[in-house]
């Protein structure tokens, strides 16, 4: 698979390009260009070092959404076995969107929940562009309730826009569905997992995200509202998107500041995109760490623990301001 880069990606492509032309012409034409080769190499290892190391939020939004980036079912053929797919709210509908079965990770029998988006147009139209309807947050509390009847853990992979706002969604209460969601997994009696793997949007993301560990992946990103739907309430047009990612604090790092997530889990150099086993096996590895960790407590413990751990999101101290008060 050919990779695709971003614009700030587009220096490190010409290097790699122009590094693999020199060693196909020195093989073919049995010429000695090593010295060219190492200073080629070296200044790449230098770019790479100065844009990955420095990325933006907005550049981390793009690589959260780069269509070649690992979803859901890439995690589930690398993360977990026995996977058996579970279909339907027995309401409604079964929303592609939200495929969502039974698992094996390592030798614990899971309930996995998970958001899938598609690669090309006929595979997003089958999967809505990864936005889950009504029917998608019903049938994850089907499963998760299922999982509770049985012992089973919970594990989450997020990676949306946010819930469809379609007229039909509306219709059939996407709201209520959410917020059902949010109720009845607080007091799920079963430990709990969400992974943000790509894109955490808004409630669509929250709607399976109550949990007692939420792991992020280095690059994905969390947030209330997308870029461009915040540049274009504040700013009155989309094209401050990348002043409103970094205002939203979003990203991974600032999440595990703010305490809103648990743990980073880290990805290759350029994103998940360039190398899908690498990254699954450090997802796989926490989830399993994670999984271990809090099935020790007891579960009322355990449901405490999470009650408190959302109570403290949006806890803050306003400091007194050093500036003169202006005279009247």
């Amino acid at each position: 698979m050919e990779l695709q880069p971003l614009d700030f990606e587009k220096p490190i492509f010409e290097l790699e390009r122009r590094l693999q032309d020199l060693k196909d012409h020195s093989d073919e034409h049995d010429v000695d260009l090593d010295s060219a080769v190492k200073v080629v190499e070296a200044k790449l290892r230098e770019t790479r070092r100065q844009v990955y190391g420095n990325l933006t939020a907005w550049q981390r939004v793009q690589i959260a959404r780069h269509v070649q980036r690992p979803f859901a079912r890439d995690y589930i053929e690398r993360c977990f076995t026995n996977w058996i797919e579970l279909h339907g709210d027995r309401r409604f509908a079964d929303d592609r969107a939200m495929p969502s079965g039974l698992a094996m990770l390592g030798g614990q029998r899971c309930v996995v929940i998970t958001h899938q988006k598609g690669r090309n147009t006929k595979e997003n139209v089958m999967r809505n562009f990864g936005c889950a309807h009504p029917e998608g947050y019903r049938k994850a509390l089907r499963l998760m309730r299922l999982g509770e009847k049985f012992g089973m853990p919970v594990i989450s992979l997020i990676d949306t826009p946010g819930a469809f706002p379609g007229i039909g969604s509306e219709e059939r209460h996407i709201s209520e569905a959410i917020a059902v969601n949010l109720r009845e997994m607080m007091g799920l009696r079963v430990p709990i997992i969400a992974a943000v793997v790509g894109e955490g949007g808004s409630g669509g993301a929250l709607g399976i995200g109550v949990a007692d560990r939420v792991l992020i992946l280095e690059n994905a990103y969390y947030s209330v509202i997308s870029p461009e739907a915040c540049s274009a309430i504040l700013w009155r047009d989309r094209r401050h998107a990348a002043e409103a990612a970094e205002a939203l604090k979003l990203t991974a790092q600032d999440l595990l500041k703010l305490k809103v997530v648990d743990e980073i889990v880290s990805e290759p150099e350029g994103g998940a995109h360039r190398d899908y086993d690498s990254v699954a096996e450090n997802l796989g590895s926490a989830l399993r760490r994670n999984l271990q960790h809090i099935s020790e407590f007891p579960i009322d413990e355990l449901l405490q623990k999470r009650y408190e751990k959302f109570r403290r999101l949006g806890i803050f101290t306003e400091g007194k301001s050093t500036a003169a008060s202006a005279p009247f």
